[in-house]
């Protein structure tokens, strides 16, 4: 019994030690199942691919993008012809013959506004003026002398600014006997303006002046006395009737 017992024991622990034995086919089996186990983590890694780039394409591609954006890169890609692209011009919302109707009103409503300011200035503007600013009345019309002085004398420093009268058209400027320079203006009611003895003329025959313009710079020039402007009218033309110039620039509201 001992020997039994003692035999059962080796037996144990051999079968301890050293495994069973297996068939060909359970080794081939065993071998083989690594392969098997490995192929289920493949296709969960591939899914899980899918899985991200399917989000991707939900999160950036044209399902999510809106409508608007898909219609202005649509455009931008039928629009586009190799290297040049298009160009895409935001909707009129006006026509043409509005767009010229308008740019036509408002050039009539400027040249209206314009006039109206022309016609302001106009009226507001001085249509005669004292020859000369800050002058001193020396000499009368009358007689003189022994004679008879057609004109005034307006006494003031050299060079003083002298002016015309009223609005007209320069007749003659330049030299004349008896007063070294003269210049003669006729007016729109026919009477002409003398103006004589300036040191230095600034207009010439034919030129438009206004009330106030600057013709000349007083003088000494001819048959004088002192730095003086000799101021005459011809009432109706340069050869009529030389009227008093008080009494003349009186009547169109200037005082000397």
């Amino acid at each position: 019994m001992r020997a039994r017992l003692g035999q059962e024991a080796s037996t144990e622990l051999l079968t301890t030690i050293r495994p069973p034995a297996r068939s060909r086919a359970a080794r081939h089996t065993r071998r083989s199942a690594p392969a098997t186990t490995r192929r289920p983590g493949l296709l969960l890694a591939a899914l899980l691919s899918g899985g991200v780039a399917a989000a991707g394409l939900g999160l950036h591609g044209a399902p999510a993008a809106s409508a608007e954006a898909t219609s202005v890169l649509e455009a931008q890609a039928a629009l586009s012809t190799g290297d040049e692209v298009l160009e895409v011009m935001p909707r009129a919302s006006v026509t043409v013959a509005e767009a010229q109707a308008r740019l036509q009103e408002v050039a009539a409503s400027r040249a209206a506004r314009a006039e109206a300011e022309a016609a302001a200035a106009e009226a507001a503007r001085p249509k005669f003026v004292l020859p000369v600013n800050g002058a001193r009345l020396t000499s009368g019309y009358g007689s003189r002398w022994g004679t008879f002085h057609y004109g005034i004398d307006l006494a003031a420093p050299m060079r003083t600014p002298e002016y015309a009268a009223g609005d007209g058209v320069v007749l003659r400027a330049g030299p004349a006997s008896g007063f070294g320079l003269a210049v003669y203006i006729l007016h729109a009611n026919g009477d002409v303006t003398v103006y004589g003895h300036m040191d230095s003329i600034l207009v010439e025959p034919g030129e438009y002046v206004d009330a106030g313009q600057t013709i000349a710079l007083l003088g000494n020039r001819g048959q004088s006395t002192g730095p003086h402007l000799h101021f005459e009218v011809h009432k109706g033309g340069e050869d009529g009737p030389r009227v008093n110039p008080v009494s003349w620039l009186a009547e169109r509201g200037v005082q000397v």
